[in-house]
């Protein structure tokens, strides 16, 4: 029986099956000559768009920073797994969330709410949400990337910040976060480090080469972090380390 049902509709007339499908394209043009498709395109487009967002979450917002420097802290500290990966990357996804809210609220209100309303295109909705984007990204991306991308990818003609296209910025901005955060964790690295060189002498001074200098300097790291308030202190430096 089961196999019936799916040999039926292989039996079904050849213009049934056609009466019943779904055009693949439909495009509409209105008065002023802009072109609108159908909504089974849409959904296409925004299943594609969709299935970018984590790419897009990591290369075009301030995510890629703030997990690097909480990795590179983690291993500073000495703690392999704690926290582990998991809280690690939900810390980084909701401070992302905190310092990416203007960005995002510009994107919503400059071209998702018209598009909802009608009111533009999706062409046109799509350039009004990049703009907050590219904005934020250009005040993050140093120009000696920019310069470098530019020159391999042979872009000799730019004038000013608006002539610099999404393939040239979004690597230039990557490399740059990439700089950033490294140069953040090193900074953050070396007090860590001292602890580590410290307790290492005394415990060589002292003769006792069989114990392991990591599991006396982990709780003197643990308590200086305590002490500073750290994790306070590493969030509002990396909220206020980016330029909005």
């Amino acid at each position: 029986m089961i196999r019936l049902m799916l040999l039926l509709p292989l039996l079904l007339p050849v213009p049934a099956m056609a009466e019943t499908g779904i055009p693949a394209l439909t495009i509409t043009t209105g008065e002023d000559g802009q072109q609108s498709y159908s909504l089974t395109l849409q959904i296409l487009a925004l299943m594609t768009v969709l299935t970018l967002l984590p790419a897009a979450l990591m290369m075009m917002t301030s995510f890629t920073r703030i997990i690097i420097v909480l990795a590179i802290l983690r291993q500073a500290m000495g703690v392999q797994s704690t926290p582990s990966n998991q809280i690690l990357i939900g810390l980084a996804l909701f401070l992302t969330i905190f310092i990416m809210h203007p960005v995002f609220s510009a994107a919503y209100d400059n071209g998702v709410r018209p598009y909802l309303d009608g009111e533009v295109s999706a062409t046109q909705a799509v350039e009004q949400v990049s703009e907050p984007f590219r904005d934020f990204m250009l005040a993050q991306t140093r120009e000696s990337d920019l310069a470098l991308f530019a020159e391999i990818g042979g872009y000799e003609d730019l004038q000013s910040a608006d002539d610099v296209p999404f393939s040239l910025l979004l690597p230039a901005f990557v490399t740059s976060e990439l700089k950033t955060a490294f140069q953040i964790g090193f900074l953050i690295f070396i007090p860590f480090l001292i602890i580590d060189l410290v307790v290492a002498s005394v415990l060589m001074a002292m003769g006792m080469m069989m114990l392991s200098p990591m599991l006396i300097s982990l709780p003197f790291k643990l308590m200086l972090f305590v002490l500073i308030d750290g994790w306070a202190l590493l969030m509002g430096t990396l909220a206020s380390s980016f330029y909005i």
